[in-house]
């Protein structure tokens, strides 16, 4: 078949140009990346040839191999794993089969040096050759395919690949880098050997590497003359006898099987590197071989940057499994739950069947101890970091705490265990840190106090200054502040922490934890003194104009100094709640909300001494607008409410 020019997918390209030009400050990742995927390539023949053995064909000893030219400037990574058809080709390197993608290409700022710390996040794999590269050529053949179905794929950097078939004997891949100019130290025999020990000495599989000529020699030098002769005549037979001459340069030993009193915080960190394609250290890890019901070994990692498909719920994420040091699968997601879906690891068992399928993992007993197992270590991890290492821990909220708060309603078991881990703002911190516990608050509560109250605000500047604070401020009774979207449903799936019932503010009868009976009274008599108001019958004048509006309209607990609030049944929706729900197109339950009135104040003693019914009304709506605005909801008619307003400062104005 003649060569076949194809154009890349739109976001392949983009990303192809993003390492093209890229600012990376750390830029010999690509060999860790390419090694990475030929590794991966060798696992799943390992895994396919289970069923399939004549897959090895000739060659069932499985490796990684590096050869470099400095004089010719390129780099070839080459393996002997499953290898690619031609459609594995295009699918793999003329696309790019993530979700979210293009989400991920528009957050791109156009700034080079910010954009580089995004490549991290996407483990761009493959494409990181084109950091140093501007020419790559991909040779492979698929295990089990004849020699003549091998493929060529080439690309220079730009819009197009070219794709051919050739003929290849050996199956797997060959890559090729033609290195820029200015990269060509990357060729260098020391250069490759040391970043080789740097980032994937881990590596199970072994990594070959051509021997130098001084290595040659040095083994040379210990050779008799009859040694020498037969040297001789094999070089006569085969010219290329130093060509094939490869070393292993790597431990070749799965991190994970060594004991940890052998393994230094750089190994962790590197394999670390290497299981997630992140640039960063991790910011703990826990590393534990359990024997006994069940035998396996974990090794989790808490990320310090997330992935910019965090908030993707549907893509494929999971701790790698191998089952029996035998790689299974990538993205087992089974064994964790998906509020810990940003933990990345290594999870080998010695007891799970290696024909296992992801069908069967979901509905294995074994898997669910494991996975209950798993999630509690994870738990243990965070409740470490936050006792021990309260900076780390707030940099880990900061990025995973709106995952984490999804907890409570998959998790019903460990939802209080999850839920100590919140971090929230709060009416006694200053400024938009979020550092206040459920565990900080209760060490806090008045005497007497037995529910912990919290506000659902958009903003953390409206929550600061809602009306529904009042009463709280003045009688100096914490409130949590609440401003992610996710809090209000998180909070709806815990209901309490430590014995103490969580209660919105803004929702239901506020108990004699805040008012006792003495206050009450002091207020009436103070109120009655003052403006001779009839609760009973005002109220009920106001409840007859907004009889369409409000279900009831009762004196104030809640307010000291402003005139009226929307109160809400305990277990109907907030309007944050009910904008997310009309947001997402779900439909919104019709509930009509009890509206407080402060009879001290100003505006209600007026409304009090009015007698003209047309002007009671429009100071009633008037009322009701104000209370519906400081509930952070929209007005129905904000032009007639603006002129209300007016109205009466023009009428005060005149009195004056």
């Amino acid at each position: 078949m003649a060569v076949e020019t194809r154009g890349f997918q739109t976001e392949a390209k983009q990303l192809l140009h993003l390492m093209i030009h890229s600012l990376y400050s750390n830029k010999e990742i690509f060999l860790r990346e390419l090694i990475s995927n030929a590794s991966d390539a060798v696992d799943k023949l390992r895994f396919e040839a289970l069923s399939d053995s004549t897959l090895y064909e000739d060659s069932p000893n499985l490796r990684v191999r590096i050869s470099a030219d400095s004089e010719a400037g390129t780099i070839t990574i080459e393996d002997n794993g499953i290898g690619m058809s031609r459609e594995d080709v295009i699918d793999n390197l003329g696309t790019i089969a993530k979700s979210g993608t293009a989400q991920f290409l528009e957050n791109l700022s156009g700034d080079q040096k910010k954009d580089s710390h995004l490549i991290g996040q996407f483990g761009v794999g493959f494409y990181s050759a084109f950091i140093v590269a501007d020419k790559v050529v991909v040779e492979t053949r698929k295990a089990g395919l004849k020699a003549g179905k091998a493929v060529r794929w080439s690309c220079q950097g730009d819009a197009e690949y070219s794709i051919e078939n050739i003929k290849k004997l050996d199956r797997g891949t060959s890559i090729t880098l033609f290195l820029k100019e200015e990269e060509i130290e990357f060729s260098a025999d020391l250069r490759i050997r040391s970043t080789i020990k740097k980032y994937s000495d881990h590596i199970a599989v072994p990594i070959e590497i051509k021997k130098s000529l001084s290595e040659t020699s040095k083994e040379d030098k210990g050779m008799n003359d009859e040694d020498e002769t037969k040297k001789t005549k094999k070089t006569k037979k085969t010219k290329k006898t130093d060509i094939d001459e490869y070393q292993t340069i790597n431990a070749a030993t799965a991190l994970w099987t060594r004991n940890k009193s052998d393994i230094k915080d750089d190994e962790y960190k590197e394999f670390y590197k290497y299981l997630s394609h992140d640039v960063l250290d991790p910011l703990l890890w826990s590393h534990n071989r359990v024997e006994g019901k069940f035998d396996y070994t974990s090794l989790l990692y808490i990320p310090s940057s997330a992935p910019f498909d965090l908030h993707n719920y549907e893509a494929a994420r999971g701790l790698k499994l191998y089952i029996q040091r035998t790689f299974v699968m990538d993205d087992a997601s089974q064994f964790l739950p998906k509020y810990l879906r940003f933990v990345k690891g290594v999870l080998d068992s010695g007891d799970l069947p290696l024909n296992i399928s992801r069908e069967i993992l979901q509905g294995n007993s074994d898997v669910d101890s494991m996975r209950a197992a798993l999630t509690k270590r994870v738990l243990d991890m965070l409740e470490k970091m936050s006792k021990d290492k309260p900076e780390q821990y707030m940099s880990f909220w900061y990025i995973f705490g709106s995952v984490l708060k999804e907890g409570p309603a998959e998790d019903f078991a460990n939802r209080e265990r999850i839920a100590s881990l919140f971090k929230y703002t709060s009416t006694k911190t200053d400024g938009s840190e979020q550092t206040v516990a459920f565990a900080d608050y209760i060490s806090r509560m008045k005497e007497g106090q037995d529910k912990i109250y919290y506000l659902v605000a958009d903003s953390l500047n409206a929550a600061r200054n809602s009306t529904y604070l009042e009463i709280f401020l003045q009688k100096d009774v914490e409130v949590l502040l609440l401003t992610d979207r996710l809090d209000e449903w998180t909070l709806s799936h815990l209901f309490q922490f430590d014995g103490k019932t969580l209660q919105d503010i803004t929702k239901g009868h506020l108990d004699d934890s805040i008012f006792s009976a003495s206050d009450k009274k002091d207020k009436k008599d103070k109120k009655d003194k003052k403006d001779n108001v009839e609760p009973p019958k005002i109220l009920e004048k106001i409840k007859t104009n907004l009889a369409a509006r409000v279900e009831s309209v009762t004196e104030t607990v809640r307010l000291t100094s402003s005139p009226a609030c929307l109160v809400y049944a305990e277990h109907s929706l907030s309007p944050q709640m009910k904008k997310m729900m009309s947001s997402a197109g779900q439909e919104v339950p019709e509930d009509l909300p009890g509206l407080e009135i402060n009879l001290n104040h100003s505006l209600v003693v007026l409304l009090n001494k009015t007698s003209d019914d047309k002007k009671f009304s429009e100071l009633t709506e008037l009322l009701y607008d104000q209370a519906t605005l400081s509930a952070g909801q929209q007005l129905d008619n904000p032009s007639l409410f603006v002129k209300r307003l007016n109205q009466l400062l023009f009428e005060k104005n005149s009195d004056l």
